[in-house]
């Protein structure tokens, strides 16, 4: 691993122009991390032109935003994707363009497309992942509360508030740092958990029709008729997803938007159930216990369901 961080950061220093992707249907580690590794790198390398792409999530634009690059400046320039476990979810297909392309992950990796790909999947997310190249590379003292908050943020994110089995003893102890700096962390974590007041009805319709089996499973079935009535977009709508994560006995459960083009189904499990490897069976993927897949009908929605049950039977 350190040896592939070696390699990562002399790619970066023989490059004058970086360009930072991620992920699509950003969360915050995508966030967190992408622009965890902007700031940092802009510190270490003041003369260099850094930038972190892509489309803006509303929900998450409290973390950090991003900028607008013109094609030609892929031209010459290294792509670092972050937090994005194969090509097509890459966020702006552009990526592509740039000189070589560099991949920094923690999901399983079944697409290895950058020139370098350093993956641990041991880490808790990608932000973790960007925090262990600082101290690795002696940097401890030139990061600043900007560097720390997102990538705390992202932390904070993939860890489900450090309540999810992939916590570590290594996690605390970088959160713990990055608390030492002088943001106000009780104030983000606030505004990550926040909705707008005009969503909490649709809240109140997930938790009259949520479908819960004596097994433990549980789904939530999202149609574009119920997006209509509660005047509510898909990706808002999937800020609901772990709404039924307290009831009592759950254990596997999916949250199914109906977006169109496709039917967005979030998985979501705790502790023994593993449930990425029948997201990746359905063309999706993630982590162990949370994970995202397309279908196409709600058909193969209770294809989908009846893969999962399997898990608990």
């Amino acid at each position: 691993m350190e040896t592939l961080m070696n390699d990562i950061m002399k790619e970066i220093e023989s490059n004058e122009t970086i360009i930072i992707h991620r992920h699509v249907r950003p969360d915050p580690d995508a966030y967190g991390s992408q622009l965890g590794l902007k700031y940092y790198l802009q510190l270490k390398f003041p003369d260099k032109h850094i930038f972190a792409v892509g489309e803006e999530e509303a929900s998450l634009n409290f973390i950090g935003t991003f900028d607008h690059v013109e094609d030609n400046t892929y031209k010459e320039a290294l792509v670092i994707v972050c937090d994005t476990a194969n090509a097509p979810r890459v966020d702006d297909q552009r990526f592509k363009l740039g000189k070589k392309v560099l991949k920094i992950d923690h999901h399983p990796a079944v697409d290895q497309y950058g020139d370098i790909n350093l993956v641990n999947t041991d880490a808790s997310s990608t932000s973790e992942i960007i925090y262990d190249m600082i101290p690795h590379f002696n940097d401890e003292s030139i990061i600043n509360e900007d560097v720390a908050r997102v990538l705390y943020l992202g932390i904070v994110g993939d860890t489900g508030r450090f309540l999810f089995g992939n916590t570590t003893q290594h996690t605390m102890e970088v959160a713990g740092k990055l608390l030492g700096f002088p943001f106000d962390h009780n104030a983000e974590l606030n505004k990550m958990s926040e909705k707008d007041p005009r969503l909490m009805p649709f809240q109140g319709y997930v938790l009259q029709n949520f479908e819960l089996h004596s097994d433990g499973y549980c789904q939530v079935k999202i149609t574009k008729d119920v997006l209509e009535q509660y005047k509510i977009k898909a990706n808002e709508a999937s800020q609901f997803v772990n709404t039924v994560a307290d009831i009592q006995g759950l254990k596997i459960w999916m949250f199914g938007v109906d977006e169109g083009d496709q039917i967005r189904c979030r998985l979501r499990s705790k502790g023994q159930y593993v449930i990425n490897d029948i997201a990746n069976d359905f063309g999706g993927g993630g982590h162990p216990n949370a994970s995202g897949v397309s279908v196409y009908s709600w058909e193969e929605f209770d294809a989908l369901a009846h893969a999962l049950r399997q898990k608990l039977n």
